[in-house]
């Protein structure tokens, strides 16, 4: 089906040729990554970068199932005897699941129906008498040939025979969609609280009687309602006016030669049909369809904003402290060495209600001079404020730096398998602290630790489709990942195993390796790790870095298998690899031209040479410290028209939340960010990003602060 469908993609895409389409395909088939796919396959993809490999890759999976599903259809009607080929011929062109569903209606096996019950007592036919409206004697004449058996009168018979006619209405494509039209232009999505839960689901108080159009209604509305309805405290309905689309459809149905009595049970019979088995079905599916268009968009926020803190600036290679505040407990406190490695422990109690700031200094001094500290990472949890005040006003022996660091998912990897396996002899504090430092010093390396739906981001990531969100969420690690690359004798396996081609079980296999054998000398040196095959090396090499190889290409995005090309252009150069590497004049002085073959075109020739220009580069900016105003410690320290400084910790559909420095964040609505039309908070922030608002609203009692950007310099 591969040319089937990279004519339909293509077709849909609107941006590739057909055959890059198709060679997408077929690498996808074989088994390749779409990083892979997307960074070493340029040549036969058009170089599709890795957003068009994932949409080329869903919509293969998605066409995949829907031919199963029409082959499943065919299969029933041919069974019933009533494929023809015309109908054969609308199924195989059918790329709707909604009109497929819609033509498999009718024949789809029924049970239990009022209408099924009525077949059985043998009134099908006098539902296809009263259906033509044709004939000159009443429908009680007519129903009077079929009293008998179970059918104890003429009634009997005419109510049977319309609970067919009324499935009938319910089933015709033609209603079904004039019917799926008018909820989709003109349905009103209504919510109102459940009597009596008012004062529990309080969260839900701005949807206890609200309604709009549902064409208007976006996302997190939607999403909330539907969540306030799960949870008990909503009733949630999508209406449009049944009275019109009932008149509408007996209009339809119903004859205007036909006799008033002949009428009068049509009529009866659509509205019946219409009411009690269309409209429920039409405003289920248009409910389902709204749900999945709210899902996409809000899975798309979170996957955006997840892979904003995965790329996060790293601190980079600097010996840190890690502080878990605390205020009756006390803060826990970890050294870690460069690579992340646990160097000592202990508790200070610098806050509330023990106030030891002389000893709590005394601790952090000793522990700073003798690991030689470069930063303070400090969690942003409680007591996080007052700890960092009081470290800022510490004379430390030599010069650290005091980030504050986001303790979202640290308690979930403090507990986890994971951590159990790195610090079996340690307590959940201090390894909720060494994570704390960890995600300081590389953020994707520790966050890949823990579900990404843990992290912190997005809204309302637990009422969507779950599985998609997995799918979006995994695809984003991954993304991060291969785009950073991993330095495969320091990496975790929790890390190494969403790098391209390895997965879990050969992440294990590498760390093992790894562990037995020392650190990897050079990149062929992976084909010795049990079950890494040769496809498997072909799909992962790439994104594997070695520093400290002998081969400086070990410690680049070039593949392995163009190794041979680099030493020929470095020969040509007169020079060799490692020297072609120092050397930016001399690279920018290839003519790329005369490399070119059928396999080996300009774009993976260009990323060659950026490669080997930078080699080792880290994609992500550097950190830098973020100092709040020392003013602002709570809520009542604000006041209306105060400008301040803050950082970007959740985007949301509606807008932007910003930690100032205090326990309560602040809310910038997305009509407050820019002076021009945005469709999206994220076209002018991202995740961490430094910004200066001024205060527009307080609410101390509710703890909600309203910001704004508009008309300040960034």
């Amino acid at each position: 089906m591969v040319n089937v469908h990279a004519n339909i993609i293509t077709k849909e895409l609107g941006t590739h040729l057909r055959k890059h389409v198709a060679a997408c395909l077929r690498l996808l088939d074989d088994g390749a990554t779409v990083p892979f796919i997307a960074r070493y396959r340029k040549e036969a993809t058009g170089a599709m970068d890795e957003v068009t490999v994932r949409t080329v890759q869903l919509r293969h999976e998605a066409l995949s199932e829907l031919d199963k599903r029409k082959e499943y259809i065919k299969g029933v009607i041919k069974d019933r005897g009533d494929l023809t080929p015309e109908l054969e011929l609308r199924i195989d062109e059918t790329l709707d699941t909604v009109a497929l569903e819609d033509i498999y209606l009718p024949y789809k096996p029924k049970r239990n129906t009022r209408a099924q019950a009525a077949r059985t007592l043998g009134l099908e036919p006098l539902a296809k008498m009263l259906m033509a409206q044709n004939s000159a004697s009443s429908p009680e004449i007519l129903a009077a040939k079929f009293v008998k058996g179970d059918v104890a009168s003429a009634k009997d018979a005419i109510d049977g025979a319309s609970d067919i006619i009324a499935e009938w209405v319910s089933e015709n494509e033609k209603a079904r969609n004039i019917v799926r039209a008018r909820f989709q232009r003109s349905a009103v999505i209504s919510s109102k609280v459940i009597s009596g839960k008012e004062e529990e689901g309080n969260t839900y108080q701005n949807y206890y009687d609200f309604s709009e159009p549902l064409r208007t209604c976006n996302s997190h509305r939607y999403l909330a309602m539907r969540r306030g309805e799960e949870e008990g405290f909503l009733k949630v309905s999508i209406n449009i006016d049944d009275d019109e689309m009932t008149d509408r459809l007996t209009r339809m149905f119903v004859r205007s030669s036909a006799s008033p009595a002949a009428a009068a049970v049509v009529r009866s019979a659509v509205k019946d049909g219409y009411k009690r088995l269309m409209r429920p079905s039409i405003e289920t599916e248009v409910a389902a369809a709204t749900k999945e268009k709210s899902d996409i968009a809000a899975i798309q926020l979170f996957a955006d904003n997840v892979r904003q803190l995965l790329m996060a600036a790293p601190l980079g290679h600097k010996r840190v402290i890690a502080i878990d505040p605390g205020f009756r407990t006390g803060c826990k406190v970890v050294a870690l060495d460069e690579q992340g490695n646990l160097l000592e422990h202990d508790v200070i109690y610098p806050t509330p209600p023990a106030n030891d700031f002389v000893g709590a200094a005394d601790t952090l001094c000793y522990m700073v001079n003798r690991h030689r500290i470069d930063a303070i990472a400090v969690g942003n949890g409680t007591a996080g404020r007052e700890t960092e005040r009081f470290l800022r006003d510490v004379v430390f022996p030599r010069r650290v730096q005091i980030y504050m660091v986001s303790e979202q998912g640290a308690s979930i990897y403090s507990a986890s398998e994971v951590a159990r396996e790195e610090f079996p002899e340690e307590d959940v504090t201090v390894r909720g602290a060494v994570s704390i430092g960890r995600r300081l010093l590389d953020p994707l390396a520790e966050l890949v630790k823990i579900d990404p739906k843990s992290i912190g981001v997005g809204q309302y990531q637990h009422a969507v489709n779950q599985t998609r969100l997995k799918e979006s969420l995994d695809f984003v690690v991954s993304s991060c990942v291969n785009a950073v690359g991993v330095n495969v004798n320091t990496a975790s396996r929790q890390l190494l195993s969403y790098v391209s081609g390895i997965g879990p079980a050969l992440a294990a296999n590498i760390v093992t390796y790894r562990a037995e054998n020392g650190p990897f000398n050079s990149r062929s040196e992976l084909l010795n790790v049990p079950r890494m095959g040769e496809k498997a090396f072909q799909l992962c090499a790439g994104f594997l870095r070695i520093p400290d190889s002998p081969n400086p290409l070990d410690n680049t995005g070039v593949h392995p298998e163009r190794y041979s090309l680099v030493e020929q252009i470095a020969s040509d150069a007169g020079s060799d690899v490692a020297t072609l590497t120092r050397n930016r004049a001399q690279l920018h002085n290839i003519e790329l031209d005369k490399y070119v073959t059928k396999e080996i075109g300009l774009p993976t020739l260009t990323d060659i040479i950026i490669e080997l220009e930078k080699p080792g580069l880290d994609p992500r900016e550097k950190e830098e410290e973020q100092i709040f105003d020392d003013s602002i410690r709570k809520i009542d320290d604000l006041h209306l028209g105060q400008e301040l400084s803050g950082k970007v910790n959740n985007i949301t559909a509606f807008g932007v939340f910003v930690d100032l420095g205090m326990k309560e964040n602040g809310l910038i609505h997305i009509s407050q960010l820019s002076d021009r039309f945005i469709s999206s908070p994220a076209d002018v922030v991202r995740i961490g990003q430094r910004v200066r608002v001024k205060v527009l609203d307080i609410d101390a009692q509710r703890g909600r602060i309203a910001l704004t950007m508009k008309g300040i310099a960034q």
